[in-house]
Parts: C-alpha cells; sequence; structure tokens
C-alpha cells in the first residue's frame, strides 16, 4: 500500500471565494480541525496579499502540530520572503512557489518568453530553497502546457531544489485519460524526476476535478491538492472527500491516505457553516441524501441489506446511519420500518390497510415525518 498525500487548499484556493471570507478565530478553528483530519499539507494562504492572510499563516505556523504548513507565493522575490517570516514558527514549513508555463500564460499574463519562465521559475525555487528546505513549484496552467516545454521547467526546477512538483489543471480543461498521461510522460521523461513529489492541482470546471486528481496518482502523482466540500475558485477544486473515499474504496488501486474518515462529516459542516457555503444535497460522500433512499425498490434493498445501494458504510465518513425518507415513491417495506422505529409493530394486513391511507396522505406532501405516522395509522383503522 502507497500513501497519497493530501494538500489542503481549503484555507487559500477555497477562501478566494467571493463571500466566503473567514475571521482569524475561524480560520484557527478549521485549520486545527484539519490537522485532526490528517491533512499532510495544510496551505494556509498567500501571505503577501493581504496584513490578514499573513498573520493568519502566522498565527497557523504557531497552532499546527502534525501537517505541513505551507504559503503561496508568486514568483517574486518580496513574495517569498514575506512567506517565509510568516512561516519561521511552523514545525516543517513549505514555500509554494511558481509561475505560468502555457502558452497563453506566457504570451498575455507575463508577455514574456519560454526562456523568461524558464529563468523565473529557477530563480524562484532557487530563493525560495534558501530559506526551508521544502518547496514547491507550481506550473500553472500545466493542463494547457506543451508537455516537452513543462518536462524542460520540471527538470531545471529539481536541479533547483523544489521538492514537489505541482502540475495544475487550472482551468478544469484536461480530460482524464489526457492528465494521467501528462503525469505519465513526466515521470518517464523528466531527469531526476524520483527526487521530487509529483502533485494533482486540479479545478472542477468541466466537473472533472475529482476523476482528473485519481488519474494523475493513477500514473505516479503522489500528492493530491483538494478543499473540503470541493470550494475554490470558479466551480470549484477537487474535493477533498472525494478523493479519499475513492482510493479507499478501490483497494486494488493500492493507495491510500491518512485522513481519518470519520471526521469528514463534521468537518464539511463545519466548512460549509463558516463560510456560508451550502453543501448542495446531492453531494458525494457529505451531502444530505449521500445516504438517504426514497425509492421503494432501494429502500426494500437497503432495509434487507444496507450494501446492495450503498458502497460506503455512512459511519465511515461521520454519517450516523442511512435514511429511509418516506414519499409517495416508498413500498411497504420502508413504511414498516419507519413505523417499527416508532413503535408500530404491523402485521401484513395492517401494513396492507396503512400503506393505502398512506398513499392518499404521501401524494399530498413532498415527505411524510415521524410525526405524521400515528395519525395515518389511526386514520386506517387498524
Amino acid at each position: 500500500m502507497e500513501y497519497v498525500e493530501i494538500f489542503d487548499t481549503t484555507l487559500r484556493d477555497g477562501e478566494q471565494v467571493p463571500g466566503c471570507k473567514l475571521d482569524a478565530v475561524t480560520k484557527l478553528t478549521i485549520a486545527e480541525q484539519l490537522d485532526q483530519l490528517g491533512v499532510d499539507v495544510l496551505e494556509a494562504g498567500f501571505p503577501i496579499s493581504s496584513p490578514g492572510d499573513f498573520k493568519a499563516v502566522e498565527d497557523i505556523s504557531k497552532l499546527v502540530k502534525n501537517a505541513r504548513v505551507c504559503g503561496l507565493t508568486r514568483a517574486v522575490k518580496k513574495d517569498i520572503e514575506v512567506a517565509a517570516e510568516a512561516l519561521k514558527t511552523a514545525k516543517r514549513a513549505r514555500i509554494h512557489t511558481g509561475i505560468g508555463t502555457s502558452e497563453s500564460h506566457m504570451r498575455f499574463k507575463f508577455n514574456a518568453t519560454p526562456e523568461q519562465i524558464l529563468e523565473r521559475a529557477i530563480a524562484a525555487v532557487t530563493y525560495a530553497k534558501s530559506f526551508v528546505e521544502d518547496v514547491e513549484f507550481y506550473a500553472e496552467d500545466a493542463g494547457r502546457t506543451d508537455n516537452e516545454f513543462l518536462s524542460k521547467v520540471c527538470e531545471a526546477v529539481i536541479k533547483a531544489g523544489a521538492t514537489v512538483l505541482n502540475i495544475p489543471d487550472t482551468t478544469g480543461y484536461c480530460l482524464p485519460y489526457e492528465y494521467g498521461a501528462k503525469m505519465k510522460y513526466l515521470k518517464e521523461n523528466v531527469t531526476g524526476i524520483h527526487k521530487a513529489t509529483l502533485s494533482c492541482h486540479c479545478h472542477n470546471d468541466l466537473g472533472l476535478a475529482t476523476a482528473n486528481s485519481i488519474a494523475g496518482v493513477q500514473h505516479g502523482a503522489r500528492q493530491i491538492e483538494c478543499t473540503i466540500n470541493g470550494i475554490g475558485e470558479r466551480a470549484g477544486n477537487t474535493s477533498l472527500e472525494e478523493v479519499v473515499m475513492i482510493l479507499r474504496q478501490h483497494p486494488t488501486l493500492n493507495l491510500d491516505t491518512r485522513i481519518q474518515s470519520q471526521q469528514l462529516f463534521g468537518i464539511s459542516q463545519l466548512v460549509s457553516e463558516s463560510m456560508a457555503m451550502p453543501v448542495q444535497p446531492n453531494k458525494a460522500i457529505v451531502g444530505a441524501n449521500a445516504f438517504a433512499h426514497s425509492s421503494g425498490i432501494h429502500q426494500d434493498g437497503v432495509i434487507k441489506k444496507r450494501e446492495t445501494y450503498e458502497i460506503i458504510n455512512p459511519t465511515d465518513v461521520g454519517v450516523t446511519e442511512s435514511s429511509i425518507i418516506l414519499t409517495a415513491r416508498s413500498g411497504r417495506a420502508a413504511l414498516a420500518y419507519r413505523a417499527k422505529n416508532i413503535g408500530y409493530e404491523l402485521d401484513k394486513l395492517q401494513l396492507d390497510k396503512v400503506y393505502q391511507q398512506f398513499l392518499v396522505v404521501a401524494d399530498q406532501q413532498k415527505e411524510i415525518g415521524d410525526e405524521d405516522l400515528p395519525k395515518i395509522i389511526e386514520a386506517s383503522k387498524i
């Protein structure tokens, strides 16, 4: 079994979502919970961006006991100096520096030649290395970067001292096979690649962030950059809870993480409430409906044996139990199950009578609650 490191950027990339700015106390609360969750790297912020971000990275560096604490920079000397200052009390500090490498970024963002981009990349890593041992380099928009040039950049920054190579699909454009092939290409063509960890940083513009990250680790990456609930710029980032449980549910991949999965639902709620970002009910793993069943066929199967329709035990992610939701689509098995939970043991004849009354009420309401059942049973005159 090999371990994939989890690089959590909820407090950096996640907080860039409009309206999701956190106060200092809440940031520390979430950072502490992430540390207990078992993330390997905690990206605490972008220190030069504001005094508040600097203070947050500084405070989180003092607080975190287990994870490496990371600060983001551009390939700019002042950025790197400020990040190093903010991280100086961290038990294990990482500076995350980099520059855009795609033709689009080089031409329109930096107005620079490939040679100039390469020089800036080497200079940034070299300077960051003078402050900390652990330096991660990001090749922004690597998803749309020519593989040959990307390999050249990766090789150069490894020689300069980079310990992690972040290969971002910044715009969420890649298809999983393309992103996986890019990782494979780097593994096979970059001299010295064994000295650095390849990292996936995928955005969700086309809904492929999780799939791309899994494709990345299948082809040699050993770090995934992600956020709680998949929050982040535009359509969001790779969802931490999704990649963790995918790896755990597929032992044939021979990959796992150190995440304490029983804490996932709790930290999902904490982040959702703190950032005022509701989790969609049908969100995988942590959504309100992730373990809820309203179809009669599904309910009957789950009641007989949970695994018929659930590949994850809800308790494995911190959810107390599966939910049997009574609607007009529910069958007799679900009605009997819910009635028994509130103290009514119905035989077959009684159940048939109650079920007819149940359907009348269920057609008028979206959902039947426990408070409705005694009235329905009494109205059936059993």
